[in-house]
């Protein structure tokens, strides 16, 4: 639905403030001038995203003024924290990061240095910088230089979120990465942007990352198998994707089935903000259908199919297909993936069952990024193989195809 982002794009950027700032909230009075800072982040990733799907750079060159307008504004706030009065050990952990808001709804009745708006921040300076790099003849005779003072905030922007990250682990004796600096409280549901699309897994300490989700794994289990539970916010199938993104195929099945399952009305095909155990008991539900919860729905069911690795990642830049694909749905006459955007180029690709395992056919038409196409179908105990001889794998068993098309087969072994 290229034309309705682009008309979004423009009429959202119209409410735009002087200072750069992009409102959290738009309604019939106008911007919302509430402290929330993971807007700015999100408008500058949502333009760049938009051109790289698309190639219409006509929106990069109109939009460019209000993204280097945007930086700046988040580049003021960081400000605030790269004082010597947060270089103490006391406040150590605020250091270098965005000041406090409310944009995360949980600290909604006091502000907190909340790490949602830092992973939107860095992913608004990572695509700053590939902009003014990518389509220097789009934005204008200053790239270079804007180039330039993106990479650099970039970089240390990103050294000092995770210095404050590690910091407030310390602080506050954890092992997982918490929601925001000063409490050191558990959230995976909004540690999820870390990995998409923030891509900043590699910027958080040891195995930070997986503790995170191993935790809420035991914690939705427990749910899931019977422990009592009174409500849940189903921002929690971001969670999807992020079990992919892990190698956990499985775990994403099932909590796929999860909240599937609990949509809300039953048969109504939409969740609402809130979704009550005791659907008897009248309660608050938020917003209902909720196109947040919808469209982290859809990103994770998408991821299922084909992901993007970025070129700030291992491996990356790389499109991971079938990672989230479970066995089952390769039974009968397999899937069948028709011309899925991605910034590569529409991809297509089906996988269908053997008698003696898989085969997974990937069509032409999608320009393969530098890392290549990366197959990892549900093909555990099995072997791969091209139809003309083996094939060659990454470091974690997954195919890697370069050229296009291309048929791999995995078999069990003779």
């Amino acid at each position: 639905h290229f034309d309705e982002v682009r008309d979004f794009i423009d009429w959202y950027a119209d409410y735009q403030y002087p200072d750069g700032k992009i409102p959290c909230v738009v309604d019939r009075r106008g911007a919302d001038p509430v402290p929330e800072h993971d807007s700015t982040g999100e408008f500058i990733h949502l333009v760049v995203q938009y051109c790289r799907y698309t190639g219409d750079t006509g929106v990069l060159a109109a939009m460019w003024p209000r993204i280097k307008a945007g930086v700046g504004y988040l580049e003021g706030l960081i400000a605030t924290r790269r004082t010597e009065a947060f270089r103490v050990p006391d406040k150590r952990e605020f250091f270098g990061i965005l000041p406090p808001s409310i944009s995360h709804e949980g600290y909604a009745a006091k502000p907190m240095h909340s790490y949602w708006d830092d992973f939107w921040a860095l992913r608004g300076f990572k695509d700053a910088a590939l902009a003014a790099k990518r389509w220097p003849e789009v934005v204008g005779g200053t790239a270079a230089s804007d180039h330039r003072r993106f990479a650099a905030l970039r970089d240390t922007f990103a050294a000092d979120l995770h210095g404050s990250i590690t910091a407030a682990m310390a602080r506050h004796g954890i092992d997982y990465v918490p929601g925001c600096a000063d409490l050191g409280d558990f959230d995976a549901t909004s540690t999820t942007i870390a990995l998409d699309p923030a891509a900043a897994g590699t910027l958080l300490p040891g195995r930070a990352l997986q503790r995170t989700f191993s935790r809420y794994w035991e914690f939705f289990s427990a749910r899931r198998d019977g422990e009592p539970w009174d409500a849940f916010t189903p921002y929690e199938v971001r969670t999807i994707g992020s079990a992919v993104r892990l190698g956990w195929r499985e775990r994403a099945r099932e909590l796929l089935d999860f909240f599937m399952a609990h949509r809300s009305p039953p048969g109504w095909r939409q969740w609402p903000e809130v979704v009550v155990n005791d659907t008897l008991k009248a309660r608050f539900i938020g917003d209902m259908p909720h196109t947040w919860v919808g469209s982290d729905f859809i990103r994770s069911g998408l991821d299922m199919l084909a992901y993007e690795l970025r070129d700030e990642e291992p491996g990356g830049p790389a499109l991971v297909l079938a990672a989230g694909v479970p066995r089952a749905w390769v039974a009968g006459p397999g899937i069948r993936v028709g011309s899925l955007p991605t910034p590569y180029g529409p991809l297509s690709y089906t996988l269908v069952p053997r008698s003696d395992g898989l085969e997974m056919h990937v069509a032409g038409g999608i320009a393969v990024p530098a890392g290549g196409l990366l197959l990892d179908p549900p093909a555990t105990g099995l072997e791969p193989a091209g139809k003309s001889g083996t094939v060659a794998r990454d470091g974690q068993g997954r195919v890697i195809i370069r050229s296009l098309p291309a048929t791999v087969v995995w078999a069990a072994m003779k």
